[in-house]
């Protein structure tokens, strides 16, 4: 059988699971910049597919459903997003629960407190129209059916509570008649009566015992970890796991840093110090770059809580005993590339070895390191720990042992380093204590977000296709070990397991670069090449709501009536229906409606307040111009439809829901058609300033390590020396390379590249393409136009999903941009995706694209 997630891809297929509509209710409520990673809008996705549709496989209620999600992804925040939408559909008492203290701190901090920075909820929840709290209640006799009431508690204390009743403890008769939604974090640790086969009597009983108290209630569980080895487990999940985003996925698509193990044969202290002049250099590349970073390490303990109470002991010792010959040593003995490339960078900013002494002591001084070895540290410490990116957060070292292995959110640990040696792997099997280092490992890979430009992704890697860039050891992560091949072997295992690393074994690395023929043309030093940027965007000439594309169809209403029947539950009566009972319906202008109704309804709706509307209609004048004008308000019509005593007696109530239902349809149409980016108009760039010579890495088993160089190498117009693209690019390549002789007879100066990352553009909707080749031919006759042609090769299986690509790109060529410089002249177009399937079709179209 089947796993949840699969059974809804094969009812439904993938594009219908991407065009499911996420409701304004859950992204404009959640903390702006959040929520818009495509992984997390397809979580949300498949859970209202699975909540409304019904299909073969559909998980019976009550609902008990599993996110399977990477550490770092962001579970909490599908949490919180899932919480406003059952709070939507009527639910609002939650119970979230997980094994431990520290965890039920941090998330209370993500949901009820605006001031923290990981707070996860915009500064006002409205919903259908009206503003909503989150309350957190110690039992749900205090829930109120406004809000939204949270109770906090450990899976320990809620057995406790329910199995051993007390005064102002929960008690199983709080759910009775209250349909409830259960939240349980690091769900893996719930599971051991299923694992043992005895349910008797354990937390999971417990919980099972809530959950099935109501038909509506609803488990909805989160881990990043579940044991597929155990048939017991894998027969319990099979019909739960509605959404499974690993760690390998997690890494694949760039959110978290690369891993690099830091090998050598320093001691114990040697090592510590090499972590500490890398931890400076971080800090100092990312200032001169404009970049807050306040780098972190973590020094690891083996077993012992008095191991690493005197490892940080030591510590203090070393930072006051810190000396330019340390730093000297280290200099003239590592030879790891990244250290070395430290010291040039220190030299060329004038930062001595004297002045790397006195910033590592400032950074390190007692009260910016911070010990996480028992539950009541971890618990004490908790808000710092949870908090090491902010500004304010003086904390630059941690010491640990095992209590930072879950429930740990940390974006800028860069090095971790092993007080240790030895390995406890037996028989090849991992060992414990290198299993927990890889999960550690995992913890620490999230990524530290940053952007150098505006509208560049601050939460994805940057510099996977440029690995000279000085600016990638911002994206790594460095575990700091004693050189030891059995060990290293065994740790590069349970990492690639967990699917955080890629063993760099199966990695080459190759130079791209530019033909020295191709760096000597005229068109490498004087031409250009034309993209756009990602700007905010601007609402200047939005005048009306028809700018902004909302519908001008009237907004029906249906009047409710006390007419009812009763019929047989065993045959059906032929209806009559009585003259009472026919609707009709009556058009009535928003201008014939009483003035101070209009501006009640408004004001039950924050995004109806004038300030609000002024963001998208900057002309506005005033809200009265909002209610009169018909460019706005004064035109719509909302259509009553009730019986015809009904229709005699709308009432102002009546008239404020159905202002409340109009105004949250223009809201959606409003928000639906409106970003807060867009694209740029085009800029130009020298040719010789934007493509360059590059270092990359592919795995050498992959598609991409075939540079084609046979066809390629020695073509003038395949400017760099080899193609290391997917297949599909390949097959494109082939077909120009038969059609260039056509191409020669009509242009010159013809130039294919492929775009290795250093050019996006931009659609009207802020969102960013990189088109795989940039296609440059000059006209021999007439008015020696070049043209700049954007390609873009694509898999047969990806085509639905890029659709707004291929889209984009047909809209650049209907456009036909022509940009004078000088005397040259060029013309910016594109065609649709090639592909192997529609060669033909693609080569017709390329030909008379370079017709026009």
């Amino acid at each position: 059988m089947a796993f949840l997630y699969d059974i809804l891809v094969q009812e439904f297929g993938k594009r219908a699971i991407a065009q499911v509509e996420v409701p304004n209710h859950i992204l404009d409520n959640l903390k702006p910049g959040f929520g818009q990673r495509p992984y997390q809008i397809e979580a949300f996705q498949r859970f209202i597919l699975c909540y409304s549709e019904d299909f073969e496989g559909k998980p019976k209620r009550p609902f008990h459903l599993l996110y399977n999600m990477a550490t770092g992804s962001g579970k909490t925040l599908i949490m919180a997003g899932l919480i406003l939408h059952l709070y939507q559909k009527g639910y609002r008492n939650f119970l979230f629960f997980v094994n431990s203290n520290n965890i039920i701190q941090k998330t209370k901090d993500n949901f009820l407190n605006p001031q923290a920075s990981k707070y996860l909820f915009n500064n006002k929840i409205v919903i259908d129209g009206k503003e909503v709290f989150l309350k957190e209640i110690d039992n749900f006799d205090e829930a109120d059916h406004q809000n939204i009431n949270i109770k906090f508690t450990t899976i320990q204390q809620l057995h406790i509570d329910l199995n051993n009743t007390k005064e102002n403890s929960v008690t199983y008769e709080d759910f009775k008649d209250k349909k409830l939604v259960l939240i349980a974090d690091e769900a893996h640790h719930l599971v051991s009566g299923t694992k043992s086969g005895n349910l008797f009597g354990t937390w999971e009983d417990t919980v099972k015992k809530i959950h099935e108290s109501n038909f509506e209630n609803i488990l909805l569980e989160f881990t990043a970890t579940i044991d597929t080895d155990t048939a017991e487990l894998v027969k319990h999940y099979q019909d739960k796991v509605i959404f499974k985003y690993d760690l390998a996925q997690f890494r694949i698509d760039k959110y978290s840093k690369e891993i690099n193990l830091v090998r050598s044969n320093y001691d114990e202290q040697d090592r510590i110090i090499q972590a500490l002049i890398l931890n400076l250099y971080r800090q100092e590349l990312a200032t001169s770059n404009n970049i807050n970073l306040k780098p972190v390490i973590l020094f690891k303990a083996k077993r012992t809580i008095r191991e690493s109470e005197q490892n940080k002991e030591n510590f203090h010792k070393l930072i006051d005993d810190f000396s330019v010959a340390m730093v000297e040593k280290i200099q003239k003995t590592s030879t790891v590339p990244i250290v070395q490339k430290a010291f040039q960078f220190f030299e060329a900013k004038g930062i001595s070895a004297t002045e790397i002494v006195k910033r590592i002591q400032a950074n390190f001084k007692p009260e910016n390191c911070l010990s996480a070895n028992n539950d009541a540290e971890a618990e004490q410490n908790q808000i710092l720990l949870n908090t090491l990116e902010d500004e304010n957060n003086p904390i630059r070292a941690v010491f640990a042992v095992q209590k930072l292995n879950e429930g740990w959110d940390v974006l800028n640990l860069f090095d971790i380093v092993r007080l240790y040696e030895g390995r406890d792997g037996k028989g090849g099997k991992i060992g414990k204590t290198t299993l927990s280092e890889a999960q550690l490992i995992g913890r620490g890979a999230r990524y530290y977000p940053f952007a150098l430009e505006e509208g560049q992704d601050k939460y994805t890697r940057k510099f996977d296709d440029d690995i000279s860039n000085d600016l990638k050891i911002l994206e790594e992560l460095y575990y700091h070990t004693k050189e030891d091949s059995r060990y290293i072997s065994e740790l590069k295992k349970a990492l690639v397991d967990s699917g955080i690393y890629e063993d760099d074994e199966n990695l080459v690395q190759l130079n791209l670069f530019l033909k020295p023929e191709f760096k000597k043309t005229d068109f490498y030093r004087d031409g250009h090449v034309f993209f756009n940027k990602k700007v905010p965007k601007s609402f200047d000439n939005i005048k009306s709501f028809a700018d902004l594309g909302v519908k001008k169809t009237n907004y029906r209403h249906t009047l409710s009536s006390g007419v009812g029947r009763m019929s047989s539950a065993f045959f059906e009566l032929e209806p009559t229906t009585a003259d009472y009972e026919v609707n009709k319906s009556k058009d009535i202008k928003l201008s014939e409606i009483p003035k101070n109704i209009i501006r009640f309804a408004l004001s039950q709706n924050p995004f109806f307040y004038f300030d609000n509307l002024l963001h998208y209609f900057p002309s506005l004048g005033s809200l009265s111009n909002f209610i009169k004008s018909k460019d706005f308000l004064g035109d719509l019509e909302i259509t009553f439809v009730g019986t015809a005593n009904r229709i005699k007696e709308i009432s102002h109530f009546d008239f404020l829901q159905a202002l409340n239902g109009l105004l949250q349809t223009i809201e959606e149409d409003i928000k639906k058609n409106s970003t807060e980016y867009e694209g740029s108009d085009y800029i130009k760039e020298p040719i010789h300033k934007v493509f360059k010579d590059k270092e990359i890495k592919v795995n050498k088993y992959s598609e991409r390590a075939d540079g084609q160089v046979e066809l390629v190498a020695n073509e003038p117009w395949y400017v760099y020396n080899a193609n290391y693209g997917t297949s599909e690019e390949k097959k494109f390549v082939e077909l120009f390379s038969r059609r260039f002789e056509g191409l020669n007879q009509k242009f010159e100066n013809i130039y294919l590249i492929r775009n290795e990352r250093e050019i996006k553009i931009f659609d009207k909707l802020g969102r960013a393409f990189e088109p795989d080749f940039l296609l440059f031919c000059k006209q021999r006759d007439g008015e020696q136009m070049t043209f700049q042609v954007f390609i873009e090769p694509k898999g047969e299986h990806l085509k639905g999903h890029d659709k707004w690509k291929e889209d984009f790109l047909k809209e650049i060529r209907a456009e036909q941009k022509t940009i004078k410089i000088h005397t040259d002249t060029y013309l910016i177009t594109a065609v649709p995706f090639y592909n192997y399937n529609n060669e033909n079709e693609f080569k017709t179209t390329l030909e008379n694209t370079l017709k026009e």
